[in-house]
């Protein structure tokens, strides 16, 4: 049976709604009020609220499609399997059906001719060995065997492969993951036996412990499941493919790159990173990124970067990432509104980005060759390399030694990736000094995570008092720069730990003292007032209309919660949807205080504040 990734989607969210699941939508890529990570790395990112006992709006049966980023793996990127952006289908239980209901629905859901049909010889399992700290999970074992299962094709793992947990503390447990034949022939053993022919397409996760900080584990009294199906790898094999790039999110792309660069010149891995690159790129833009030379603005910009020294190394230096990009435009455009809605932005980015970059090759050769002697100084770039010869050529007839320090300086100066320093060095048969290099980088990361230490804590850090009377008094004080500098004001990113909150907001220049002032009056009025805070869910229609705050209205469910902040002179503060959680009365909170007003970046301001 052939199926295009739009039928998979649907064919899989069609299942859970059968199964009575509330079918909820795509969170953006960029994490809400989570900093552990740059990007939503997994489908259960952003539902780790709800799975730490939260109550979600639509109920305790879940399912949706998640997008998602992640780059550990970018050196694999082209190979059969790896893609940096994903599509993550999931089903969540919150305390309802456990093991047994979650492994017969994923047994149905992939045998079943009603869905999608695949053989059960070409399916294979794994579950949890068991360890010191908690049993062999026989109990998922025995749930495939009565399915029909062979025992043979069950492979216990140890908790590296089998198990999952949210951290040094807090909910963890086994899972089991299901994985599909990609060898030759006939299926033969399981994935301890024959791992590089089986591939995996979905994990169960069941969430039934608490770690303790003293390293035990207790047992949970609600038991949630967390479930990921990868979208890219289920198309590719349920339509027989060896790899996802042959599918149609893929195919049409990499055949339009073989005519931009011409076949003589074409690389099928070089293709393919472009096409994984470009469609990443797309959906980050869509999702408010922009590329930078810090946290997410930097993977973005090495995403594409790294796509053009791709399409250079096939022989075509001239811009043609919008060109891909538009494809990707155009398969996504009616799956996420995000696309749909910024579909210049996207463009222009990438195509500023392009521009840009060309000149950072130019100001980096020309560097490059005054380090190698001081009278090119004064050389323009058409000067050093002969009209019509690729860059590539050149430096493979001109090598040069490049030390540390000036590699580091390239990458300081001119924002060149450090990746691409490398590349470019040794695809030019320049050697660096290593060693050197290494030891500038690590000084370099150490700084500059100390000086984003706070980017890194998790959901709203903790949910100590502390933080989450500045969750609160962060709400207040949106309602304030809104009541102060306007109703353009919007969210664009927030950090809250225990220290300070952190708060990115969409607005042209510079905040003058008053305005500073102004809005610190506003949320220490509304803190004087007493402020009370009540929660109800409502229809996203209903509050939309009636003017609720909310950024990203997409990413909600149809049912939300809305936070109303009224004080006991009758005065509404705020009104906004959110997740929660919140304090419910103000009394504790203390004295508001913004600390710094700053440039965060092109259009958005950044304000750092505390409660004394």
């Amino acid at each position: 049976m052939q199926i295009t990734s739009s039928q998979l989607r649907q064919k899989y969210l069609d299942f859970f709604r059968s199964k009575n699941h509330a079918i909820i939508p795509s969170a953006p890529l960029v994490p809400e009020n989570d900093a552990s990570v740059l990007f939503n790395t997994a489908g259960m990112q952003p539902l780790v609220p709800y799975l730490l006992g939260e109550k979600h709006p639509m109920g305790n049966r879940l399912a949706d499609v998640q997008k998602c980023v992640r780059t550990g793996d970018i050196d694999d990127v082209g190979d059969d399997t790896h893609c940096t952006f994903f599509e993550m289908l999931g089903n969540w239980s919150l305390g309802d059906y456990f093991k047994k209901g979650s492994i017969e629905m994923s047994w149905e859901f992939l045998t079943s001719l009603d869905w999608l049909g695949l053989d059960p010889k070409m399916i294979s399992v794994t579950v949890f060995e068991g360890d010191e700290n908690a049993p062999r999970d026989e109990e998922s074992a025995d749930i495939w065997a009565n399915l029909g299962m062979p025992r043979e094709r069950i492979a216990y793992l140890p908790a590296e492969d089998n198990w999952w947990a949210a951290g040094p503390t807090g909910p963890c447990g086994p899972d089991t993951e299901i994985f599909y034949w990609v060898g030759e022939g006939e299926p033969q053993g399981n994935k301890w036996t024959h791992s590089k022919e089986w591939m995996e397409i979905w994990n169960n996760v069941f969430m039934q412990f608490n770690k303790k900080a003293d390293g035990t584990l207790e047992s949970l009294p609600a038991q949630n499941v967390d479930t990921g199906m990868g979208l890219e790898r289920t198309l590719a094999v349920i339509n027989g493919k060896k790899t996802v790039y042959n599918t149609d999110l893929f195919e049409n792309t990499i055949e339009h790159i073989k005519r931009i660069v011409g076949e003589s010149h074409f690389n099928e891995r070089g293709a393919r990173i472009i096409a994984d690159h470009l469609r990443t790129a797309v959906h980050m833009i869509s999702d408010g990124v922009k590329p930078s030379n810090t946290d997410r603005g930097y993977v973005l910009r090495r995403l594409i970067r790294r796509a053009i020294r791709e399409a250079h190394k096939m022989g075509h230096e001239d811009a043609c990432l919008a060109q891909v990009a538009r494809d990707f435009i155009h398969i996504y455009q009616d799956v996420y509104e995000s696309v749909r809605n910024n579909e210049t932005v996207i463009i222009d980015e990438i195509t500023m980005e392009e521009a840009k970059f060309q000149k950072t090759i130019k100001h980096w050769i020309k560097e490059y060759f005054k380090m190698l002697d001081e009278k090119n100084k004064n050389l323009e770039f058409s000067q050093i390399i002969p009209e019509g010869m690729l860059l590539g050529d050149f430096l493979e007839t001109n090598p040069h030694i490049l030390k540390g320090e000036e590699a580091f300086y390239l990458f300081e100066t001119y924002g060149l990736p450090i990746e691409m320093i490398i590349e470019l060095s040794q695809e030019s048969g320049m050697k660096v000094d290593v060693e050197w290099f290494s030891q500038s980088m690590q000084t370099h990361q150490d700084l500059s995570r100390t000086a984003s230490a706070g980017m890194f804590k998790g959901w709203l850090a903790d949910h100590s008092d502390v933080t989450i009377s500045l969750h609160t008094a962060c709400h207040l004080m949106l309602a304030g720069l809104r009541k102060v500098l306007g109703e353009h004001v919007m969210q664009a990113g927030s950090n809250i730990t225990p220290e300070r909150l952190r708060f990115d907001f969409t607005h042209p220049e510079k905040m003058t003292p008053e305005q500073i002032q102004a809005v610190e009056d506003y949320v220490n009025g509304a803190l004087k007032a007493h402020i009370t805070v009540t929660m109800t869910e409502e229809p996203k229609d209903n509050a939309k209309a009636r003017g609720v705050l909310g950024a990203f209205w997409e990413k909600y469910p149809e049912t939300v919660k809305v936070y109303k902040m009224v004080g006991d002179d009758g005065v509404t503060y705020s009104e906004e949807l959110c997740g929660g959680p919140h304090v419910e009365e103000s009394s504790k909170m203390g004295t508001f205080k913004i600390q710094k007003e700053e440039a965060s970046s092109a259009g958005v301001r950044r304000i750092k504040a505390v409660l004394q």
